[in-house]
């Protein structure tokens, strides 16, 4: 059973039914012209970047920017329009998304002088965030922040142990190698664990003595365990929510 529809008609029910429901063939195909748009963007804006493809391309490429951010600035007005409750929507986390997704074009535009160029350059990157306007029209994307959220409290444990076991070994490896094998200070040696403990491991600090390699060692191998740790967590409540019956928000009952 689905959600009782807003109270709104006319023009603005006809708009909520596209806009916001994506059971319905309109809403359906609204949602697939949205996310090719996206996609589209964050790539313009992703070619933007390289210098060889903006001197070549530039016009071209400021042209669709601004296709796409009087687009984006479209959906989000009609969305407004057609919300039931426009303030809610708009202080949303979506609401906010979509917001980023047109205004830093805007404000980049209304901010001239070459005073504000490091400003320019962190509101252009801003531009990449349209593409978490994806995650609203992804079903798995939900599905996974559901999981997460079931999981919240293992996962908080399972990062309390780890910064534990980083703090100690860090510790540990700064008493065994000392500063004179670049272990100067205790927050670097945890610096050492974090990076030894992902197995990204740098190489920028790396254990001299023999003690200090076994403990490497140790906390490479631990490494691959503790990785495997949150994606179990994870995992698991995937299939909890999978095997579940699925029931009415209103009524509680099951299909």
């Amino acid at each position: 059973m689905s959600e009782s529809p807003p109270r709104i008609s006319g023009a603005r029910r006809r708009l909520y039914e596209i806009i916001f429901e994506a059971e319905t063939p309109s809403g359906k195909a609204f949602d697939v012209v949205l996310l090719i748009a996206i996609v589209l963007s964050v790539s313009v804006s992703v070619l933007d970047s390289v210098a060889s493809y903006r001197e070549a391309y530039g016009p071209a490429l400021m042209g669709l920017e601004w296709f796409f951010t009087a687009l984006f600035a479209l959906e989000y007005g009609l969305r407004l329009y057609c919300a039931p409750q426009p303030a809610g929507y708009a202080t949303s986390f979506f609401g906010v998304v979509d917001l980023i997704g047109w205004l830093p074009t805007v404000v980049g535009l209304l901010l001239p002088g070459t005073q504000y160029l490091t400003t320019f350059r962190v509101l252009r990157v801003l531009r990449v965030f349209r593409i978490l306007k994806m995650a609203a029209y992804l079903e798995e994307a939900r599905v996974l922040a559901t999981a997460l959220r079931q999981g919240r409290r293992k996962i908080m444990v399972f990062l309390f142990t780890v910064i534990t076991l980083v703090i100690l070994l860090g510790s540990l490896m700064y008493l065994v190698e000392g500063a004179e094998n670049g272990y100067t200070s205790i927050p670097v040696g945890i610096y050492w664990a974090i990076v030894t403990m992902t197995t990204v491991g740098y190489g920028d600090i790396s254990p001299q003595t023999p003690p200090g390699q076994f403990i490497a060692s140790m906390i490479m191998i631990l490494g691959y365990a503790i990785i495997a740790v949150p994606t179990g967590i994870v995992s698991a409540e995937f299939v909890r929510g999978e095997s579940e019956p699925k029931r009415c928000p209103h009524c509680g009952r099951e299909p």
